[in-house]
């Protein structure tokens, strides 16, 4: 595994956490780095701080383009899986957009149900067609 999939793997770590226990992502990423011997990557640290800032955005674009699913109705994983995949395929120039979309996908394949992988390729495959339009 890549150094940025395990950035990503752990970014998906803190944003699942900090939504579970209703607090900050950076107040658990502060938490694992200050009560842990865990090193934050400079990659996941960037993941979270992008997600965090441009979450409201993605989650609408992620609920006007999930037809047939809300946002509270997909599985947690899935959810933070788009919000990261969606940051990077939208707001991150240094990660080409087929990767993007194929590291959720293969993180979902890994860590979510049989069909996840397919909605997340789905939805994001869309939002990479619709991207400069998205961006305009």
């Amino acid at each position: 595994m890549s150094a940025r999939s395990k950035a990503r793997n752990r970014a998906l770590d803190v944003l699942f956490e900090a939504e579970q226990r209703s607090v900050s992502a950076f107040d658990v990423m502060r938490d694992r780095r200050d009560k842990t011997d865990q090193i934050i990557n400079p990659y996941t640290m960037e993941i979270v701080e992008g997600v965090v800032s441009m979450q409201e955005t993605i989650d609408e674009f992620l609920t006007t383009y999930a037809q047939g699913w809300t946002l509270e109705r997909m599985p947690n994983v899935d959810r933070i899986l788009l919000r990261i995949g969606t940051w990077e395929l939208l707001y991150n120039d240094d990660v080409p957009d087929n990767v993007a979309v194929s590291e959720a996908v293969a993180l979902a394949k890994t860590l979510s149900t049989d069909e996840s992988p397919a909605f997340i390729n789905g939805l994001l495959g869309r939002l990479q067609q619709l991207k400069p339009s998205l961006l305009a």
